[in-house]
């Protein structure tokens, strides 16, 4: 006998467990699901799962309806930092198989290492604060001079300088006007390179403009009133020099280095026009003494030898170039009074370790320009 509220269902009996057949589920039309969505969406879903190495390690593995996202991702770990290799970059002081040593500090290895072998040249700039030793010092503590000489090439530029005023002075005062402008010029720049001021744009245009001051009052006023225009240019330039340096700003010191480099500058550019007033003769021979003393004084002979051989070699020139001249034997004076000149230029140039900026333009144009008072003045005594 059925239970009447379960007509309609056959032969159902609920308490057998069995249950009808289900009837199947209409969906509404946008829910209803296609062969081919159903297909994508299979596919949607079907992606390998992460392996682990423990079943328990894996939380999703038995739900097959579990999406796992599979792509590029933002990486919100923090990634380990590479691991610096400081063997590289690390100090090792040497080691010895003899006794254990101490590590040193490199500024304190790099010390013992100095005083074990000085270089040659100058060291490194430092940042630390440690003096540096300059090669005059060093030469000085080991008994040795420090000065250096300016060697065959500034010698070459003198000689053919000196060659320049020779051939213009034949020619006439306004040929010799060109070379004794440049002579000037780099005697200006060269003196103040050699006292350590560099840059003085001012002080080295000051002091060649005095120059070229008196070779324009000297072609205005003539030979004959050289010595009135030169020493009176000297003088308006001295005072010149004081005004300007008078009306500084910078310290007493300073104020003092400047005054003496411009007005020492500036005499030997002025004295320098000498050449332009002594006689042509005068100048041929002096130039081309100057010339042969200092690429004799260059010569790789030791100091007194050279020094013997450079005068010797200029009054020589006298002699030869004064006898194809009117100065005839007399010559020889004024090549040795040329020679001592230059010499002490040289001598100057050569002071206490200069640059080769120093070689280059007071080593050229000092042995010119002191040896033109003795040009001028013994040229007028020989006649």
């Amino acid at each position: 006998m059925s239970d009447p509220r379960y007509q309609g269902y056959g032969d159902y009996d609920p308490y057998r467990g069995d249950y009808p057949p289900a009837e199947p589920q209409a969906y509404p039309p946008e829910q209803q699901v296609y062969p081919a969505d159903q297909q994508y969406a299979q596919q949607q879903y079907q992606y390998p799962q992460q392996q682990y190495a423990h079943p328990q390690q894996q939380p999703y593995a038995q739900d097959p309806y579990t999406q796992q996202w599979e792509g590029q991702t933002w990486d919100t770990t923090i990634q380990p930092s590479p691991v610096v290799d400081v063997t590289e970059t690390a100090y090792l002081p040497p080691q010895s198989y003899g006794e254990p040593q101490q590590p040193q500090p490199p500024a304190a290895a790099a010390a013992v290492a100095a005083d074990e072998e000085p270089p040659a040249t100058y060291g490194p700039a430092t940042t630390t604060g440690n003096p540096r030793v300059t090669d005059a010092q060093r030469a000085r503590a080991e008994g040795r001079s420090p000065v250096i000489e300016p060697g065959i090439q500034p010698a070459a530029l003198t000689a053919v300088l000196g060659l320049l005023l020779a051939v213009t002075a034949a020619i006439g005062q306004y040929a010799l006007l060109v070379p004794l402008i440049l002579l000037q010029a780099v005697t200006a720049a060269g003196w103040f390179r050699l006292n350590g001021m560099w840059p003085a744009r001012q002080g080295i245009a000051l002091a060649f403009m005095g120059g070229v001051v008196a070779d324009i009052a000297l072609l205005a006023t003539g030979k004959e009133n050289a010595p009135a225009a030169i020493l009176g240019t000297l003088g308006v330039w001295v005072l010149l020099v004081l005004v300007l340096q008078l009306r500084s700003r910078a310290s007493a010191d300073e104020r003092m280095a400047g005054l003496m480099a411009t007005v020492a500058s500036a005499a030997l550019a002025i004295i320098a026009t000498g050449h332009l007033a002594a006689s042509e003769e005068a100048v041929t021979v002096g130039g081309i003494a100057v010339a042969v003393a200092v690429i004799a004084r260059a010569l790789p002979l030791p100091t007194p030898a050279s020094v013997v051989v450079a005068l010797l070699a200029a009054a020589g020139a006298g002699v030869a170039v004064g006898g194809a001249t009117d100065v005839g034997s007399k010559g020889a004076l004024l090549g040795l009074g040329a020679g001592v000149c230059a010499l002490i230029g040289h001598r100057v140039a050569s002071y206490d370790y200069p640059s080769r900026f120093v070689h280059m333009t007071a080593g050229v144009a000092l042995p010119l320009a002191a040896a033109a008072p003795a040009v001028y003045l013994l040229g007028r005594a020989i006649g």
